[in-house]
């Protein structure tokens, strides 16, 4: 008479502890994968992977890139980057207020969202994938911090056909790594990351010429604002000025 109960009460337990456990295993996961990129770069990526054209990337610290890169991302793609959590709710709000009106589609993802999606799922899936998004863009937010957020983005946003990362891109267009960039140089990466397989930043023509100029103009606000000074830039400054006065002594 008990056994019905019993067996009902198991399958029940089943019901919910399978999916506890698989929540679990994800939580668990994804924060290893986190903790090991935030001092690992990351070897590819998903979007890497499933590029039918294959892929180009070239790893340069943040540390070695010409801080005119980092300066037009955030002119670029997200002023409030080193004010905000991960999530620029005025952004968002904005966004979806321009697409309502109609015209061209405008995102307002985050740098930081922006990351969390090239390195850890991919590209579309709609509201499935900006829930996982939303989970790792908190994950990189707490464990990498904002510099770690910044240099692996440079590394593994698309910046051409088959071309990963800022210093990639730079070689690409350039024929000279990112260490070296000029501000309009910068810009002009910059203003391919939104569409890089229908933008060149080699002879750019109509909208993205007058928008790479554009983000070339806001560079200086970014720095003259201090939009940046979650990168420290000041710091590394004084760092290679004092590498520079030791030499000399020596």
């Amino acid at each position: 008479m008990n056994a019905k109960p019993v067996s009902s009460s198991r399958r029940f337990s089943r019901w919910i502890t399978v999916p506890i456990r698989i929540v679990v295993v994800f939580a668990v996961f994804s924060l290893l994968m986190v903790g090991i990129y935030r001092v690992v770069p990351p070897p590819v990526t998903l979007t890497m992977l499933f590029d039918s054209r294959g892929f180009t990337k070239d790893w340069m610290s943040l540390d070695d890139m010409d801080p005119n890169m980092a300066r037009a991302a955030i002119a670029a793609e997200d002023s409030r980057f080193c004010s905000h959590h991960g999530f620029d709710v005025d952004a968002i709000a904005q966004a979806m207020r321009h697409n309502a009106s109609g015209g061209r589609i405008r995102g307002g993802s985050t740098i930081s969202q922006q990351t969390a999606k090239n390195v850890f799922l991919i590209q579309g899936g709609g509201f499935v994938r900006k829930g996982f998004e939303a989970w790792f863009t908190v994950l990189i937010e707490a464990i990498w911090g904002k510099r770690r957020i910044m240099e692996v983005y440079l590394n593994v946003a698309e910046t051409g056909i088959g071309t990963y990362g800022a210093n990639a891109g730079a070689l690409r267009y350039f024929h000279h790594d990112a260490s070296r960039l000029t501000r309009a140089e910068a810009a002009r990466i910059a203003a391919v990351l939104p569409l890089p397989k229908k933008r060149a930043a080699v002879a750019p023509g109509g909208f993205t010429r007058r928008y790479g100029n554009s983000i070339a103009a806001r560079v200086g606000v970014v720095q003259r604002d201090g939009l940046d000074r979650c990168l420290r830039w000041e710091s590394r400054s004084a760092m290679t000025r004092q590498r520079h006065e030791t030499s000399h002594e020596h």
